[in-house]
Parts: C-alpha cells; sequence; structure tokens
C-alpha cells in the first residue's frame, strides 16, 4: 500500500468516526427520527457532500455503529454455557460493551434503534439455532422462539438498568445468567456414558 492510500485510509477511518461519534452526541438530545444530515453535518463540521461521500443515509450510519457495537462479542452459547469462565468474572461483552460507553447507551433507550438492535443480533440467530436444536429435543420454531425471547428479554433488562442507572450491573447480570442457563440446560440433552 503506498503512502497516499494509507494517508486516505487514515482520512476516510477519521471521517467515518467523526460522523458516528456526532451521530450519538445527537442521538442524546434527539430520537432517532429526528436527526437529519444537516444538523449531523453542522455539528461534525464537515459538508453534506463529505457525508455522502461515507454514508447513503442516517440509516446507513446507524447500520455502521451497530455493526461496531455488535462485533467482537461472545455468542449467547460462549457466555452462557462456558464451562471455562466463573460467575464471578464471565460477562457479556455486548452487555459490557453497552454498560461501558455511555455513547452506546443511548441507542438503547430509542425505540426505533432498540427494534434495529434486535434484527442486528438476528442475522446471527443461525449458530444459536443450529447449535440449541442438536443438543435438544427443541424443533427449529421452538429453539427460534428461545432466541427471540432471550434476546429481548436480554436487551429489555439492558435498557431498564440504563434508563434506572443501574449501579450493581454485575449482580443482576449474573442473576440473568443463571436465569438463562438454568432454563437452557433444562432442555439439553447429556451424554449418560
Amino acid at each position: 500500500m503506498t503512502e497516499k492510500n494509507r494517508k486516505e485510509d487514515r482520512r476516510i477511518r477519521y471521517t467515518k468516526q467523526v460522523i458516528k461519534e456526532t451521530f450519538l452526541k445527537l442521538l442524546e438530545k434527539n430520537s432517532f427520527s429526528k436527526i437529519t444530515v444537516t444538523e449531523l453535518c453542522r455539528m461534525a463540521e464537515i459538508n453534506r457532500g463529505t457525508f455522502y461521500l461515507h454514508y447513503y443515509d442516517m440509516d446507513d450510519v446507524l447500520d455502521d455503529i451497530l455493526n461496531d457495537m455488535l462485533s467482537d462479542t461472545s455468542s449467547v452459547m460462549e457466555h452462557v454455557l462456558s464451562q471455562t469462565c466463573s460467575p464471578a468474572n464471565c460477562s457479556y461483552p455486548f452487555c459490557d460493551k453497552i454498560h461501558s460507553n455511555d455513547m452506546f447507551r443511548y441507542l438503547l433507550l430509542d425505540d426505533t434503534i432498540f427494534t434495529r438492535i434486535i434484527d442486528k443480533m438476528a442475522d446471527h440467530k443461525e449458530h444459536y439455532i443450529t447449535w440449541l436444536m442438536s443438543h435438544s429435543i427443541l424443533t427449529f420454531e421452538e429453539a427460534e422462539a428461545v432466541f427471540y425471547f432471550q434476546m429481548n428479554g436480554c436487551l429489555s433488562i439492558n435498557k431498564l438498568m440504563t434508563r434506572n442507572h443501574c449501579s450493581d450491573w454485575k449482580k443482576i447480570q449474573r442473576t440473568i445468567d443463571a436465569f438463562i442457563k438454568a432454563g437452557l440446560e433444562s432442555f439439553l440433552i447429556h451424554d449418560r456414558g
């Protein structure tokens, strides 16, 4: 890669980061439906042409942010059923990301975005459903229902804890994890050999 290409890549990454950070700052005060390209450009101190070089519209910016938020998180199965981490220190990075980054918290508090998060998580449901079906007596429909029940419940708890400024998230998380694990374990087929 030439020096010119590296500088361009760095500028592109920087500009996209500024746009995403500005979007999240605007979300602190406005609902997603009220955020405009004009307002974002003014606050980010970029022109509309620059915005449209990187994003198609505000939905495209949101998708990029959600991809960032959901990247490198452990799967539900790895988290809840992991035999390698103790309940005291096992954490689900998605929840940790939300609770450690104030800007991500506002994504949960917007009902439109909340629904989009569920949809984004559902893009990765096949691994969960396949694993659950292959290790239990559940049908596809039952495994899919468990997936959506768990995702909606976990996100709703995160939303509630965020709205209420929960001071002991780890304790709540351990309680919910134990509940989920016990429920899933009741369906799993265990070798008796």
